[in-house]
């Protein structure tokens, strides 16, 4: 396999307020992993700003405007009680679409086969009109849009396997069968949606695991639930909203994710992938609060994605 890494060259723009879970260092984490010799392999590509108005992909007309008049002129403003927006904010935003289109570009003209994006904020909660859960703009939602608006790709998957259901995403695709999203995600927790009755026009895939649940009850739900149903789909590219968050170590939630449960899911996403889109696959980073177990369960993502 040959695995694109798009790093985030401003992500320390994006300021949160001191102790805040969605921090710089979080980025740092992630690099240092990725640095090391395993990964060598790995094309590496810095991410561009991208022209954030495709953002109306997705979101309401008035969205950007919104968070421009919410950006203080100096310091930090908040535009709930866990999302928060500073002076530079909307431009590690841009550099984050930036990274996630360039990926998509790498992946669909055939430089790469896959492609993994380091990039803060997060973006699955952010909804058709509100930014919320700390994500200020949907990325991995517009980058679905711009597949199907510039290369004309007909089926688009979203694969959630952050610990917090996307429900941004959720509310974005709702109502379009082009895009099927599917969520492994605890329940009860933050922003209380993903429940198995909330299907959309049937595109929807939402499979909550109970608190304290390990592997052995993800493997179940992947392989029996999500797994199938994304292959039936039938997918022209698989996206991925990557958090790290179910991780046992990680402080905002309480599954029992170990490093190794990363390598076999991003495995068996791969193996769809291989059959249904000719290996394309792009996975940007959502949530994941935890250092350690943000690193370890990103650095076994990316050597799956990278070796197989």
């Amino acid at each position: 396999m040959s695995t694109l890494l798009v790093s985030q060259p401003n992500f320390e723009d994006h300021v949160t307020p001191r102790g805040h879970p969605e921090r710089p260092d979080r980025i740092r984490a992630v690099e240092e992993a990725l640095a090391d010799a395993r990964f060598d392999s790995l094309m590496r590509r810095t991410a561009p700003s991208a022209d954030v108005t495709l953002a109306e992909l997705v979101h309401d007309r008035n969205y950007m405007q919104r968070l421009r008049d919410a950006r203080p002129a100096e310091g930090i403003g908040q535009i709930d009680g866990d999302t928060f927006i500073s002076h530079r904010s909307l431009s590690a935003v841009a550099t984050g679409l930036g990274a996630a289109l360039a990926a998509l570009d790498a992946v669909l003209l055939g430089e790469a086969d896959n492609a993994f994006c380091a990039i803060r904020p997060p973006g699955h909660h952010a909804e058709i009109a509100m930014p919320m859960g700390f994500c200020l703009i949907n990325t991995v939602a517009i980058t679905a849009r711009e597949a199907q608006r510039k290369y004309g790709a007909e089926r688009i998957a979203i694969v959630d396997f952050d610990v917090h259901h996307g429900n941004g995403t959720q509310d974005i695709f709702k109502d379009e069968p082009s895009v099927f999203y599917a969520s492994s995600h605890q329940m009860p927790l933050y922003p209380g949606t993903g429940a198995p009755n909330e299907t959309g026009v049937g595109n929807i895939l939402n499979v909550p695991l109970p608190p304290d649940s390990d592997g052995a009850e993800m493997r179940r739900a992947y392989r029996e639930i999500i797994l199938p149903a994304l292959d039936n789909f039938s997918p022209d590219l698989l996206l991925i909203s990557a958090g790290f968050d179910a991780h046992e170590r990680d402080p905002l939630a309480q599954l029992r994710w170990v490093d190794e449960d990363y390598t076999w899911l991003t495995g068996k996403l791969m193996e769809v992938a291989g059959r249904r889109c000719a290996d394309r696959v792009v996975s940007l980073l959502e949530g994941g609060y935890d250092l350690k177990g943000l690193a370890g369960g990103a650095s076994h993502h990316v050597a799956t994605l990278l070796h197989g």
